[in-house]
């Protein structure tokens, strides 16, 4: 019986590992060319994955294993490639001519490699138009005659990069379970610039990649790069909201040192300094020496600091609070008060935001005699 159920099991991985296997049988016609190569596409490169002898009628056979599509480089040489998206199963046909080999080939049984050829067809068809519209352009002549012509060619540039825009855009809504996708969302026009701008689309995809390919090295990629650049989008919109605008600052609500939540808001009517520190900073302990003067000779007029620590250690908070004698608003979550600290776009410590009455921001980062200036002029 033992020895039945390692044949069997035997017989199950064998199967397993047979149903994993791909194959490309392909054809090109013309060939100067001996081999072809399969190379595998990394993030930062290629390396070599197989390669196949192409006999006298061109033909050639490439087998191999993976576990989730992949992208490979099928290669002629270094000047002659095309980008394939193959899954486990699948039984591809490929066939080219070798003078047109990058551009103009055939490829069935494998849906991702379909997808990738429309993706990048389109963008080639794409980057000529934009060329060829920028080469007239640049022939025409500085006057009065020729700079409507201009206006007009430059307008439909603008026209072919939006709809090459919303052409990516609706594939990736189309696609979102596809790799394909991945190679949608890091396609750039020729100025270098990225297609894909939607926000919203590339939240989905990278969601929707991450969950069905969570060991794909694109896929995680994608995930982590939409993570950052959402985190990057949030933290420009609000450095320039606060700077341009400064009204309606952001809310912060945190216990203080009793444990006691207090809101920022609950502030407003005074000249309120919002400043970050560190119990645990030095900095931050040298300015709290001259915050103390500041607060004694500006208080009674009107003069209020709401202090964010950033700290995890309560007892160092609480120590440096009463040893430096902060006897106003001063609070934190002893988590890094993060949510707080995002709001603000918080880098660095000791960073403060003077806020006037209607809490609107009207100076930042006020060190050393510039606050004492600043009040000065505003309460005096």
């Amino acid at each position: 019986m033992n020895k039945i159920y390692w044949i069997a099991l035997a017989v199950i991985v064998f199967s397993a590992c047979k149903n994993e296997n791909f194959s490309i049988e392909g054809r090109i016609t013309n060939s100067f060319e001996s081999k072809v190569y399969l190379e595998k596409l990394n993030i930062n490169g290629t390396v070599p994955f197989d390669s196949a002898k192409i006999d006298k009628n061109g033909v050639f056979k490439i087998k191999g294993s993976v576990s989730y599509p992949t992208f490979f480089l099928l290669k002629l040489n270094d000047q002659k490639f095309i980008t394939l998206l193959i899954d486990s199963t699948e039984q591809v046909v490929f066939s080219a001519d070798y003078l047109n080999f990058s551009k103009d080939y055939k490829v069935e049984g494998s849906l991702g490699s379909q997808k990738v050829k429309q993706l990048n067809d389109k963008l080639a068809y794409t980057n000529t138009k934009i060329d060829s519209l920028q080469s007239l352009i640049n022939l025409l002549y500085l006057n009065d005659e020729n700079k409507s012509k201009k206006e007009q060619l430059i307008s439909k540039i603008q026209e072919v990069y939006k709809t090459q825009q919303s052409f990516s855009k609706a594939f990736v809504e189309q696609n979102p379970f596809s790799m394909a996708s991945v190679l949608a969302i890091y396609q750039k026009f020729n100025n270098g610039n990225y297609i894909m701008q939607d926000i919203h689309t590339l939240k989905m995809a990278a969601s929707a990649l991450n969950s069905m390919y969570p060991n794909s090295v694109h896929s995680q990629t994608l995930y982590k790069d939409t993570e950052k650049l959402i985190k990057d989008i949030k933290a420009v919109e609000m450095k320039q909201f606060i700077e341009q605008y400064g009204t309606n600052t952001p809310e912060i609500k945190l216990p203080d040192v009793h444990g006691k939540s207090i809101v920022l808001s609950d502030v407003k009517g005074k000249c309120v300094l919002v400043h970050f520190w560190s119990a645990l900073d030095p900095t931050s302990r040298m300015i709290n020496e001259i915050l103390v003067e500041n607060y004694k000779q500006f208080n009674k007029k009107g003069f209020e600091i709401y202090q964010v620590s950033v700290d995890t250690d309560k007892e160092s908070w609480l120590n440096a609070v009463e040893d430096d004698q902060l006897k106003w608003i001063n609070v934190g979550d002893m988590e890094g008060s993060s949510a707080a600290v995002s709001s603000y776009n918080i880098s660095r410590i000791p960073y403060n935001y003077l806020l006037d009455g209607e809490g609107n921001i009207i100076a930042k980062d006020l060190k050393g005699p510039a606050l004492h200036n600043a009040l000065s002029k505003i309460l005096n």
